[in-house]
Order: structure tokens, then C-alpha cells, then sequence
């Protein structure tokens, strides 16, 4: 019975590593056919006629759209809701511990502009990757305000979006 469960947990660990590289190769494999249809885009301006040319921009045109859409996939598997559950499971990585800040708390909104005194880099959250969050944009961090976690553009000060009670 120990083997069995021993076994089932390693599967289970083994299991996310396995898809992540499994789209890694799709998107490999996706650049891989992005060049090659480009060489033979090059070939056929260099041999070919316009309709051969043609085709092969096609070609070219629909190997990207494929990579792109491979790669949103990719992505979009980094859910907004990712974290949740992850967070039950690991309560202590959660844990408020003696943050404070020197203003009050304010319940922000996607869409607000916000003062910089709110998203200082000392608010940064620097390991988004350890809580199960997707990665910020060019421009934007992600930002503690208390217990709530605020997506912002650091750009022009906007709110992209808020986890609200995400620390315990």
C-alpha cells in the first residue's frame, strides 16, 4: 500500500513537468517549422514564380499564426485562478508575516490610477512564480497592498488588476 501511494504522488508531481515540456516542444517544434518555411520562401523568390511565392508566404503566414496560437495556449494555462488551490496546500507560503506600510488600506479597483507611493518598489512582489501566479507584462509588477495583491502598470499607474485576501 505505501509503494502505491509513493508511486501515485511521484506521478502526480511528475505529471505537470511532463505537459510544460510537452509544450515546450510544440513551441520548439513551431520555430522550427517557422524557419524552414522561410527558407523555402527564400528559395522560391529566388527560383520560383510569383504564384510559388505566394504560396510559400501562406506557408510562412500560417506556421507563425500556429506558433502564436501554441504559445497563447501556453499561457493561458497559467490561469488567473492557478494559485487558489495551490494555496491551500501551502498555507505557510502565504503566511502575512510583519508587513506594514505607511499608509492605510485602501480597497483598490481594476481600472484606478493610483499614486506611486502605493506600487514603490519596495511593495514589488519579486517571485511571482512561487505563489502560482502568471508572470507581469512589459511595465507591470505585481504589488502588495496589505493583503490584497494589485497587478499594476508601473508606467501610468493603473490598476490592471486585484487579488483580493490573498494573504492569510
Amino acid at each position: 500500500m505505501r509503494k502505491l501511494i509513493i508511486t501515485a504522488l511521484m506521478a502526480a508531481v511528475a505529471l505537470p513537468a511532463a505537459a510544460s515540456a510537452q509544450s515546450q516542444g510544440e513551441l520548439r517544434r513551431d520555430r522550427h517549422d517557422i524557419h524552414r518555411q522561410q527558407r523555402e520562401l527564400d528559395q522560391a523568390r529566388r527560383t520560383g514564380d510569383r504564384h510559388d511565392v505566394r504560396e510559400e508566404r501562406r506557408d510562412v503566414r500560417d506556421a507563425r499564426q500556429e506558433y502564436r496560437e501554441d504559445l497563447n495556449d501556453r499561457n493561458r494555462r497559467w490561469g488567473r485562478n492557478d494559485w487558489s488551490d495551490w494555496r491551500g496546500r501551502n498555507r505557510g507560503v502565504f503566511a502575512r508575516g510583519t508587513w506594514q506600510a505607511p499608509f492605510r488600506y485602501t480597497p483598490f479597483r481594476a481600472g484606478l490610477r493610483i499614486s506611486p507611493a502605493y506600487y514603490g518598489p519596495r511593495y514589488f512582489l519579486a517571485d511571482p512564480w512561487r505563489y502560482h501566479l502568471p508572470p507581469a507584462a512589459y511595465n507591470q509588477r505585481w504589488v502588495r497592498h496589505y493583503n490584497d495583491l494589485l497587478l499594476v502598470d508601473v508606467r501610468r499607474g493603473i490598476v490592471i488588476d486585484v487579488i483580493r485576501n490573498f494573504y492569510w
